[in-house]
């Protein structure tokens, strides 16, 4: 099955480089680009894109607003592909606010190509982008600047039986399947069976809306 993308990046060179490789892949197909978000917005509806890789900063509209408006659309729109932010160590807050308006994960931009081709196909098959490396220092630094949301947020953790919890909070910290498996001497299809439950009892999109919310909810305090 093909992954059918979009790249969307104020800066020509980066864009075309994005591009060109990501098309070099047997299995993606680049079916278009944007120079700004209010054009990627519009090339994502008209062109139904599986994943959209999206740049952070850019004119007219950023990268934030494009994905929120992608991922929200208005009325009769239907299609809701999954958004890749490109981002960097300095916008981290934009990066925050992505993932909690549906963002699948993010990438830095000076990764290795292997990696952005890697998470293009992580994002298509319907996961989320966390690398540990990344995920945890962000999410415990927005976690320390906005304390924990009481309330329907730690209502919503009552759903969850002991098991779950566990699992959320593990995955929240960045763990991977295999790792919560290893933790909790569980097999991996358990694991993931959990993970699944858990997405559906707090009608959460993906384990990236996982970490925010478990951070959100006071589950998982940063430091931890």
């Amino acid at each position: 099955m093909t992954t059918r993308v979009i790249v969307v990046d104020d800066q020509a060179m980066v864009r075309a480089g994005f591009a060109a490789l990501l098309a070099a892949q047997s299995d993606i197909d680049v079916v278009g680009e944007a120079p700004d978000g209010v054009q990627g917005v519009e090339l994502s509806r008209r062109t139904r894109p599986d994943v959209v890789l999206m740049d952070v900063r850019m004119p007219e509209m950023d990268g934030l607003e494009a994905a929120r408006r992608i991922l929200t659309p208005p009325p009769g729109v239907t299609h809701r592909p999954r958004v890749l932010m490109l981002t960097t160590f300095d916008v981290d807050d934009y990066v925050y606010e992505a993932l909690r308006a549906g963002a699948s994960g993010f990438l830095l931009k000076d990764a290795p190509p292997a990696d952005l081709i890697a998470a293009v196909r992580v994002v298509a098959s319907g996961d989320a982008l966390l690398a540990p490396s990344v995920t945890r220092r962000l999410i415990a630094d927005f976690a320390r600047q906005r304390p924990a949301t009481r309330g329907r947020p730690a209502l919503r953790l009552k759903a969850l039986t002991q098991r779950e919890t566990e699992v959320l909070t593990l995955v929240a910290r960045g763990r991977s399947n295999t790792e919560i498996a290893q933790t909790l001497v569980l097999a991996e299809q358990t694991v993931k069976t959990h993970v699944s439950r858990v997405l559906t009892k707090l009608d959460l999109r993906d384990r990236a809306q996982a970490v925010v919310f478990a951070y959100e909810s006071g589950l998982v305090a940063p430091g931890e």
